[in-house]
């Protein structure tokens, strides 16, 4: 089932099981605005099983860049194209969000980004890692962080 982020009317559609899920979606709802804001993109999500590319790419980038498997059962995932960058988020049942940024031209910009709901802990895979805190009218506390990637994907 899709669902068209509202970042007005902030809801846990989809995330319900989620032990945060009113701060896991107060951060989908910032990341939705982001888009609507700097780009005019709408930001859907759907379910996994919807769209298992998307969960292949960011599984695979970031299995294959740094080793990581994350635990977290994903939730949700979102996969789209803006102003020549292609997109891919995964929103975890622990809060965690991760996305990949993939630049479409050569030697553009390209990047897996974290973000941590509130309320939740560092992933014992992400543990070696620095969060930086960022505050959110949305989320309340979101704690990021990131790598560049380097292959190709």
């Amino acid at each position: 089932m899709t669902y068209t982020v509202d970042f007005v009317d902030v809801s846990t559609t989809g995330l319900e099981t989620s032990p945060v899920a009113p701060a896991l979606a107060g951060l989908r709802a910032n990341e939705a605005r982001y888009f609507k804001n700097k780009y005019e993109h709408v930001f859907v999500t759907s379910t996994p099983q919807e769209a298992p590319e998307v969960l292949d790419l960011v599984t695979r980038v970031l299995h294959d860049e740094r080793g990581i498997d994350i635990a977290s059962p994903p939730l949700e995932v979102s996969g789209f194209e803006v102003e020549g960058l292609r997109m891919a988020y995964v929103f975890y049942e622990s809060g965690l969000a991760v996305n990949v940024m993939y630049a479409v031209e050569p030697g553009g910009k390209r990047a897996v980004g974290f973000k941590l709901s509130l309320g939740m802990d560092v992933p014992e895979e992400l543990s070696a890692f620095k969060f930086a805190r960022q505050r959110s009218k949305l989320a309340g506390e979101i704690r990021g962080s990131y790598f560049v990637v380097k292959g190709e994907y």
